[in-house]
């Protein structure tokens, strides 16, 4: 069965991303927009507006799935020494909710470690960041140092920088680093062989479970040669596939995640039941893609209520664009 995140699972503070301490914190304890009932007076368009923007994250089978390598891998590594821990790599194509598996993954993490340090507020037991476009060594752990609120001045090097966020993570007690976007990294350029080099070593210095993110890891460069096999080596990759509408345990997954957001609606005139009588289509429309399927049915809420007719029909969501991806897939769903 899916069932859902808290609608907190999404979403950040508007002025601060999730890769800055203050943004991630803020994310992991966002208070959710309430639901209420869809008729009540005192809930104004624009709350309802917010709520159906940020509708909950559902939690699939493979959410379920990396959290429990991850949990594994935590106790695994928990008394070994440097260079010898492992990670994990989510692999998959674009809009599949990697990035969200990701950070449902550290947010899960990170109110766990709360409960067990109580009144421990110095402590960071997640570090979450993303991989800028054409990185070099230095670059990279300034993002560790960013998301620490470290100063960088230009007079550090990339050494001194290193030294600084390695020793500042191990007394803040990180004991899980999330990367997102690792597959910008062309390890065929100097410039990203050598980044790649350095996530090395910050995963030797650093006393923590790494977990990567990436689009199709399996066809990028960090894989090749003997940077690769090094990589290969020390990670498991659990592929994040769309979700897939083959056979009938197939589409009891597809339909039980269609239900439950369909749970979430509230909209005055939609007629429950209408989204799951339309599961096939969603999946033909959204190629499986859960991050495409959330944006169909937020968008088509938001019209819904906008445009004062309240509810959601196969027509409405059939006048939805949708990301590139998801569109090139559907074109023979959309003319039925």
């Amino acid at each position: 069965m899916v069932s859902p995140i808290s609608n907190d699972a999404v979403g950040f503070a508007p002025l601060a991303p999730p890769t800055v301490w203050q943004g991630w914190d803020a994310f992991v304890h966002r208070a959710p927009a309430p639901a209420r009932d869809a008729t009540d007076p005192a809930w104004s368009q624009a709350e309802r507006e917010d709520y159906h923007s940020e509708l909950a994250v559902m939690r699939t089978p493979a959410m379920d799935s990396v959290f429990t390598a991850v949990r594994r891998l935590l106790l695994v590594n928990r008394r070994q020494q440097a260079g010898a821990r492992r990670g994990l790599i989510i692999s998959g194509p674009a809009t599949t909710g990697k990035t969200t598996t990701m950070m449902a993954l550290g947010r899960s993490f990170q109110l766990a470690d709360t409960r067990q340090h109580p009144g421990q507020a110095e402590r960071r037991p997640v570090l979450f960041i993303s991989v800028p476009p054409a990185a070099t060594p230095k670059m990279l752990v300034s993002e560790f140092a960013r998301f620490l609120g470290m100063p960088i001045t230009d007079r550090l090097n990339q050494t001194q920088i290193t030294g600084a966020v390695c020793d500042l993570l191990c007394e803040l007690g990180t004991q899980l680093v999330l990367i997102d976007d690792v597959h910008l990294l062309d390890t065929q350029r100097r410039a990203g062989a050598e980044t790649s080099d350095q996530l090395k070593y910050l995963g030797e210095r650093i006393p923590a479970t790494f977990v990567y993110s990436a689009i199709d890891i399996e066809t990028s460069s960090l894989l090749s040669g003997v940077r690769g096999a090094q990589i290969a080596g020390r990670f498991k990759i659990f592929r994040h596939h769309p979700l897939a509408y083959a056979t009938e345990q197939d589409r009891a997954v597809w339909d039980d995640l269609v239900w439950a957001m369909e749970n979430l609606l509230r909209l005055r005139a939609h007629r429950t039941g209408t989204l799951v009588k339309h599961a096939a289509y969603l999946h033909a429309r959204t190629a499986g893609r859960i991050g495409s399927l959330s944006h169909l049915i937020r968008e088509a809420a938001l019209i819904a209520i906008t445009e004062g007719t309240e509810r959601i029909t196969k027509q409405l969501l059939n006048e939805v664009e949708l990301d590139a991806a998801a569109e090139t897939q559907a074109r023979p769903a959309r003319r039925k």
